[in-house]
């Protein structure tokens, strides 16, 4: 089992269960911290006392308490953590179902298990340590759904207005309006359902904060 392990997680309670499941599977040696940004600090200091991490277990979203932060998310920091040390083995827990982003990651090798905070979550995460360990990679049950390649569906101009009009948190009914000042030639209500519900199925997502996470994902607002 893994040796030493770094936990990245901002939420004391969460932060406590993967400790105990840790614990359970033997783990003695695991460190935690709640920002991104001190959780690189940490893996290059390891990597600097040659005592690198074997794991690291990260959530994706990160409260923003107002401290400064470079890195504000978990999907970023596997990112920047897997250039500074590629062989370290990455575990995401999170409540976020998986996106084309993390889907693609996780293809890449760059994220080796996926686990949702759920029921029987403690149990997954202990599943996702020992297959991972084992050169195996991991998905919860919920998230074994086939997703869809995250450039199999091509945004139009009105669909990244509508994605970025939610992302500010305008109401959809105050949708068609802005949309006309902005020069939309199609911007009804229906009209902005209708793209919004073609946009959630075809990339498989079940509501609007996962196209807009998605979007925000892939830089396309």
């Amino acid at each position: 089992m893994f040796k030493k392990v770094l936990i990245a997680e901002d939420h004391d309670t969460e932060n406590f269960a993967v400790q105990i499941t840790l614990r359970d599977l033997g783990v003695v040696d695991a460190d935690y911290v709640y920002y991104c940004d001190h959780a690189l600090t940490w893996i290059k200091n390891a990597i600097r006392n040659g005592q690198p991490y074997d794991l690291l277990i990260t959530d994706i979203n990160f409260k923003d308490d107002g401290s400064a932060q470079e890195i504000k998310d978990g999907l970023s920091l596997v990112k920047v953590v897997k250039s500074v040390q590629p062989d370290i083995k990455v575990v995401v827990m999170t409540v976020q179902e998986i996106t084309p982003v993390a889907h693609e990651m996780l293809k890449a090798k760059q994220i080796d298990g996926y686990v949702l905070k759920a029921r029987r979550g403690r149990e997954h995460l202990k599943e996702a340590l020992q297959m991972v360990y084992q050169g195996r990679t991991y998905q919860s049950g919920g998230n074994r759904k086939a997703v869809p390649d995250q450039n199999s569906y091509e945004f139009s101009q009105l669909d990244l207005q509508i994605v970025n009009l939610l992302y500010q948190g305008i109401p959809q009914y105050r949708m068609p309006e802005i949309l006309k000042q902005m020069g939309a030639k199609a911007s009804s209500l229906s009209t902005i359902e209708k793209r919004l519900n073609l946009m959630k199925e075809s990339l498989g997502f079940n509501n609007n904060g996962q196209l807009v996470a998605h979007c925000r994902d892939a830089e396309l607002i």
